[in-house]
């Protein structure tokens, strides 16, 4: 008999971003599992006018020891029958979705019924989001259209658990996000702010990934300027794309006064360049307004870098308090404190309880789970 056949479908290259990066990670790891493992992604993700970002693609060369698919047109029905019917005849043992936004629904709630005409494939689906951070007309619809081909669920978050149960009483279980371990390696401090061209001697903390409004960096400017008022020199990296329109947050440093304290790297963030970013700081914050779960959270624990979270969503769950980092109440005041907490425990402190606590974070046991779904 040959190799068992895995077909992931959601973002992947030419696609960028954190979902494309772990659709590739996790086929990787099936492929190392002995599945014959392949992408299906996007020829069009979103219509332009949907996406916030400047650009939906990466300008980094494909990989060239995964094999991706790149067939899907998310908004054209007649695709979806097609590749529906490509995988219906390919009869893969697995299909493993993505579902992260209720607009994939129709896409991918068509492309799976047809795919199980062929009365063999089962469909494990990868839940980030049931109910999405900004809502609209048709969430629900699209959502239960989708999850009604669907056999299986894996969640990374109790939130999205307890979500889900509200739209299906089909198999789901919780495990923790798989660590990003596919950025390479930490580079020691001097380094990596060499490379980004920021002081080395500087106390700085991080602030990673796309901004919009629920990742509450607007409360993260306030605290920063509460530090200021006491006379820190702490300052802020914010490495990430603007999902939203930026007047608002420029008009907050104007009026907040706090320019001087923050290194604004506003592009998308390159695959290649991450490493530099994390190994940069001496902290990573997470401000977050609202949260399932994140995938900054792993990223820390890849590359041994204590956080501060919110006590928002699933965020509390992934970093015990004064352990791997802090957690703080969700307001400008409690994240300006946690921040100074982190400086007064020191990064030495962290290090033995993240080094601990990562061992957790395996893409093993992703790829167990969603294969030990299928006896569910």
């Amino acid at each position: 008999m040959g190799k068992k056949k895995v077909v992931a479908i959601g973002p992947a290259h030419p696609l960028r971003g954190g979902l494309a990066s772990f659709d590739e990670r996790l086929t990787r790891q099936f492929q190392f599992d002995g599945f014959d493992a392949t992408i299906f992604t996007f020829s069009l993700q979103y219509p332009g006018f949907l996406f916030p970002g400047t650009t939906q693609y990466s300008s980094e060369p494909a990989p060239t020891d995964i094999n991706i698919n790149v067939c899907i047109n998310s908004v054209n029905p007649f695709n979806w029958l097609m590749v529906g019917n490509t995988l219906r005849k390919l009869k893969p043992d697995i299909i493993v979705i993505r579902y992260w936004l209720p607009f994939m629904g129709p896409c991918l709630g068509t492309i799976l019924r047809v795919a199980k005409l062929n009365n063999y494939t089962k469909v494990i689906a990868i839940a980030d989001n049931v109910i999405p951070h900004e809502k609209r007309p048709g969430d629900t619809i699209f959502t239960k259209y989708c999850f009604k081909a669907v056999d299986g669920f894996v969640t990374m978050s109790e939130k999205v658990l307890t979500d889900l149960k509200t739209f299906t009483s089909k198999p789901a279980q919780q495990i923790v996000h798989p660590l990003y371990d596919n950025f390479g390696a930490a580079l020691d401090k001097v380094t990596a702010r060499k490379h980004l061209g920021i002081n080395e001697t500087d106390q700085i903390v991080l602030f990673f990934g796309f901004i919009r409004k629920y990742k509450g960096l607007d409360w993260l400017l306030e605290a920063m300027s509460m530090l200021k008022k006491k006379g820190s020199k702490i300052k802020l990296l914010v490495a990430g794309e603007f999902y939203e329109d930026r007047k608002q947050y420029d008009d907050l440093i104007a009026e907040l006064g706090i320019a001087d304290l923050l290194i604004l790297r506003t592009d998308f963030i390159q695959d290649s360049e991450v490493r530099y970013y994390l190994s940069a700081a001496d902290f990573v914050i997470q401000p977050y307004k609202n949260a399932t779960q994140s995938g900054v959270t792993p990223l820390a624990y890849h590359f041994e870098k204590p956080m501060l979270v919110t006590n928002v969503g699933g965020l509390p769950d992934l970093v015990p308090h004064e352990k791997v980092g802090i957690v703080a109440e969700p307001n400008p005041q409690a994240i300006a404190d946690g921040i100074e907490r982190l400086y007064e425990l020191g990064e030495e402190q962290f290090f033995p309880h993240l080094r601990l606590e990562k061992a957790k974070y395996s893409w093993e046991v992703l790829t167990n789970t969603i294969v030990g779904m299928l006896s569910k």
